[in-house]
């Protein structure tokens, strides 16, 4: 009887602690992600997160790999982008959570059938080398034959912010894909990911630039001689959303999770990582302008996704295909 009861017990606390466990995929910096988890675990006591971090193209890789051998890991999706998450959802891949706190969010920062909530605004705007005469103020700038053969970009090739970004302009009616061909023929650079960009201009080499803003800005307070502009006809952005696996074993724990990112005191600590707040009325991290002062570009991520593609190519044929 004793040995019967001591398996028991012991079979008990082990479903205990799967069931007050939650794997999280995350593209977070390493840093950004031990402290989120952290933080969670602090707001929670007794329950645990096990996660992996890797780059959002890798980490999707991983996971449909999982996904075709039937085991994914992951209970919770924390990714850069909202157009990867849509293309989960599309293929009933998320569950749906309507989390209270989004009530607290612009409607547009979230899957109307609750696939996903956004957890940041990360914009991209224009750095420039204060080197220059004229600071930029507007997209437009960029296309001044006056700086020809003077502007570098990310590629949305390579980048998936860049991509979104091309998305948001291309999909404006004052910019869309004139403004690009406009680029073309003002010689803009476009070639790999956002940090190559941000040394192109801060060396010189290319004064002007597309990049994510705490790129530049927290370069700049570091000495870098480089400024950001967050230009007049807005800007882009991604929003580093969480969503719940349809596959997920803990359920509850991964909806706790999404609960604690958007609550108050999960913003504040996107605040004191040094990102934009998604959710209203918080402040912003030093060296950006207040949140109604940064206006936001409409996007669409069921929109972006279905043109995905087409964009890449038609991009390639103006930039080529590097």
């Amino acid at each position: 009887m004793k040995t019967f009861l001591t398996t028991t017990a012991f079979a008990l606390m082990a479903s205990t602690a799967i069931a007050d466990t939650i794997t999280l995929y995350t593209s977070q910096p390493n840093a950004d992600a031990q402290q989120t988890v952290d933080a969670f675990m602090a707001a929670n006591p007794g329950t645990e997160v096990e996660w992996v971090r890797d780059g959002t193209t890798k980490l999707m890789a991983r996971l449909r790999a999982e996904i075709e051998a039937g085991n994914p890991q992951p209970d919770v999706l924390l990714i850069a982008d909202t157009v990867t998450l849509e293309d989960m959802a599309q293929e009933g891949l998320l569950t749906a959570y309507h989390s209270p706190e989004a009530t607290n969010y612009d409607a547009a920062l979230y899957s109307a059938e609750g696939y996903y909530h956004s957890t940041k605004l990360i914009t991209t705007g224009i750095v420039y080398n204060t080197g220059i005469e004229a600071a930029p103020t507007s997209w437009g700038d960029l296309t001044d034959a006056a700086i020809k053969g003077q502007i570098a970009m990310p590629s949305p090739l390579y980048s998936g912010a860049a991509l979104i970004h091309l998305a948001t302009l291309t999909g404006d009616d004052s910019l869309g894909w004139d403004y690009y061909e406009q680029l073309a023929t003002n010689d803009a650079r476009a070639k790999g990911g956002n940090g190559g960009t941000f040394k192109a201009v801060a060396s010189g080499e290319k004064p002007y630039g597309m990049v994510v803003d705490f790129l530049a800005i927290r370069n700049k307070a570091n000495g870098s001689p480089v400024d950001f502009v967050f230009p007049e006809e807005g800007v882009s952005y991604v929003t580093e959303p969480v969503a719940i696996m349809s596959t997920a074993k803990n359920v509850e724990g991964a909806q706790k999770f999404v609960d604690f990112l958007l609550s108050e005191t999960g913003q504040d600590l996107v605040l004191d990582m040094g990102y934009i707040p998604a959710r209203d009325g918080m402040g912003v991290p030093e060296g950006f302008p207040a949140r109604d002062d940064i206006t936001l570009m409409a996007f669409d991520p069921a929109v972006a996704l279905e043109n995905a593609e087409a964009n890449k190519a038609k991009f390639a044929e103006l930039f080529g295909a590097e």
